[in-house]
């Protein structure tokens, strides 16, 4: 039994339906959208085409399409979905708008950049991406509090070495799974610092939305027409509540400094530069609303930056200090930064990324490169699209092998891990589906789900 395709059927709950194309419809034979209701849980229910493309992604997985079980596991993960979302309504579990916004945003874009180009989507579907946008965000927010859910049931879940070990021995070697080619990469990124002079027109600019909403415009349209931040449009610059220390240090600071309805002036962050509004405080909570105008660079304020980081690949290649060492030190990507610089696995924590996990831009970089080189500075988008400068470091390389515990430890603990996480959610389940209410169209009653 391959322990990256265990048997368990709410381990595929947990893990893997919540990454389903949400934006491909399903479709029967004959091409007709399928909308039959057949399943209901409290005020939630399951389509027939829900059913129909949840398991056309189990097969493109691998499943067994002649397996009516499998479908019959497929239907019951939907049904757990939905008891996740029912139970996180009674439980008060949510997720804050602008984590969802945020989200949406980068599915957004992971979408462009499949399909090709922005107008290439709006012509596949026949609507604005906007308005693309709009329709899916029920989706990608119901997505979001299952996650958040299903970490609220295992959160106490741990393994141990010993464990770990036990759960690798159990596995028979004939299905050990077979991992492809391996790197360990790191990189150092500087964000360039504007001069003064840019920073006072962009002060300037926020200083005369603010005038304008203090003389009578509303917020949220100035917010819709002039932020930069993802997901502005629909929230009109509201990011919900969050708790003290949740936000950059100087937002935080700014905002509860504020009395409700009162607009800060222009206040910078490692974002860019926002005016907020203090909606309203909650015990530790508060609620607020803000524009953000991004910095634009200049290729002056790009060349400083590069020259600073050659100087940081010098003193690396001269052992004056390691990579690791540097890039805590200097390194301003946070996700990277606390790790030594170098990229995760997705799942396990550990160091060592598959070469097909890697963003295309840096695979097509080290291929190029020796093992253990170190790149010259290097310009390139991140996420949010503002530009900075990296170096790269090429550690290592692990040719494709069998799963060993020795070299893949990482990756067998979080496969142990899931399958505790697993029959953590299997026993929640039995104890909670007779706590909602829960219909089974008699077309599927021979799957004996809630048996």
């Amino acid at each position: 039994m391959k322990f990256t395709k265990l048997k368990n059927k709410f381990l595929i709950i947990a893990f893997t339906l919540i990454s389903l194309p949400f934006w491909t419809n399903a479709q029967n034979e004959g091409g007709e959208i399928v909308d039959k209701i057949i399943a209901k849980v409290d005020n939630y229910i399951i389509l027939e085409s829900d059913l129909a493309l949840a398991y056309k992604d189990y097969l493109s997985r691998g499943g067994n399409a002649s397996s009516q079980q499998a479908r019959c596991e497929v239907l019951e993960n939907l049904i757990v979905n939905k008891l996740l979302l029912a139970k996180a309504e009674i439980d008060s579990v949510t997720v804050p708008e602008a984590q969802v916004d945020a989200q949406l945003e980068n599915r957004m874009r992971m979408m462009v950049q499949q399909i090709g180009s922005e107008e290439k989507i709006e012509e596949y579907y026949g609507k604005s991406l906007e308005e693309f946008s709009i329709e899916i965000r029920d989706d990608v927010k119901e997505q979001m509090i299952i996650g958040e859910m299903q970490r609220t049931i295992t959160a106490d879940i741990e393994v141990t070495p010993r464990q770990v070990k036990k759960f690798y021995a159990n596995i028979p070697k004939d299905s050990l799974p077979f991992y492809s080619t391996q790197v360990q990469v790191g990189q150092i990124v500087k964000k360039p610092t504007m001069s003064k002079e840019a920073k006072d027109n962009i002060k300037a600019r926020l200083n005369g939305l603010r005038e304008r909403i203090l003389e009578g415009e509303d917020f949220s349209d100035i917010a819709r027409l002039y932020s930069q931040e993802p997901g502005a449009k629909q929230s009109g610059g509201n990011i919900g509540f969050f708790e003290r220390g949740q936000l950059a240090p100087e937002y935080e600071a700014t905002a509860l400094r504020l009395k409700p309805g009162e607009i800060s002036k222009p206040v910078e962050t490692d974002f860019g530069f926002h005016i907020i509004e203090l909606l309203e405080r909650r015990g530790n909570e508060f609620n607020t609303r803000h524009i953000l105008i991004m910095p634009k660079f200049t290729q002056k304020d790009l060349d400083r930056t590069e020259n600073f980081l050659d100087s940081i690949r010098t003193l690396i290649i001269n052992d004056s200090i390691t990579f690791e060492a540097a890039a805590a030190e200097h390194s301003d990507d946070m996700q990277t930064s606390s790790n030594g610089g170098y990229f995760m696995e997705g799942e396990s924590g550990g160091t060592r990324v598959s070469v097909d996990e890697l963003d295309p831009n840096i695979f097509f970089t080290i291929d190029t490169m020796q093992v253990g080189s170190i790149t010259k500075p290097l310009t390139f988008r991140q996420p949010d699209r503002s530009q900075a400068v990296r170096i790269l470091y090429y550690k290592d390389r692990i040719k494709p092998h069998r799963a060993d515990i020795n070299i893949d430890y990482q990756k067998i603990k979080m496969a142990a891990l899931n399958k505790k996480k697993s029959e953590k959610l299997a026993k929640w389940f039995e104890e909670s589906k007779d706590e909602v209410f829960i219909v089974l169209d008699e077309n599927y009653q021979n799957c004996q789900i809630l048996n």
